[in-house]
């Protein structure tokens, strides 16, 4: 069953009557919101009310991984690094930086190392690089 339209529902009528008709600009209050998790509430509080968070989603994670920017095994250790090694200033745009990079560049599948500007940083390529070095000298 689809929960999105039951949650838009459950979410309107909460924002009437707890929020005077007002989408909140914290992330606390935000996740009180029926299907409203820590990575919506953060997008919303980032883009909306611009606040200094950082929404992790599939490839902020892996990106911030890949590059060495976190060794974070979950979400929320990842955003933790992250919001601690980036300005309050440059969280918004690191956060859109990293989504573009991983949809274009840094692909769950087959990334395109070749094109990346990052890969002299880039524990991924490195480690991808050595094994394919070995893997072609045992032949």
């Amino acid at each position: 069953p689809n929960n999105k339209s039951k949650h838009l529902h459950q979410m309107a009528s909460m924002l009437v009557s707890d929020f005077d008709s007002k989408v909140p600009g914290d992330t606390i209050s935000l996740q009180k919101l029926p299907g409203v998790g820590r990575k919506t509430a953060n997008v919303i509080a980032s883009v909306l009310f611009d606040k200094p968070v950082i929404a992790v989603d599939t490839h902020v994670f892996r990106v911030s991984r890949r590059l060495g920017l976190s060794s974070g095994k979950t979400p929320l250790a990842v955003e933790q690094d992250l919001t601690k090694n980036f300005p309050e200033s440059k969280r918004a745009i690191a956060h859109h930086w990293l989504i573009l990079h991983g949809r274009y560049v840094c692909k769950a599948r087959n990334p395109e190392c070749d094109k990346c500007g990052l890969s002299v940083f880039c524990r991924y390529y490195h480690k991808s690089r050595r094994a394919n070095l070995h893997e072609g000298s045992t032949g």
